[in-house]
């Protein structure tokens, strides 16, 4: 029996329980994917999340902020 793990379930997601979009520019107030990304996230690969990672970054680089949860 193989106790290897998905290399795409080794990345987590980047969401933090916020799931608000913006209204103007449709990105989550909370991790800053737009709407089809949050959506793609459980069934893309390894790459395409790097991705998605990669322009989150350069999103936040851009001067886009996130809200942190209330706890």
């Amino acid at each position: 029996m193989s106790t290897t793990t998905s290399p795409t379930r080794d990345i987590p997601s980047p969401c933090v329980g916020v799931c608000e979009l913006h209204p103007e520019n449709g990105l989550c107030l909370g991790c800053l994917r737009t709407m089809d990304e949050i959506a793609a996230w459980r069934d893309i690969s390894a790459a395409e999340r790097y991705g998605i990672l990669k322009r989150i970054a350069e999103r936040r680089r851009l001067g886009h902020r996130t809200v942190k949860r209330n706890r």
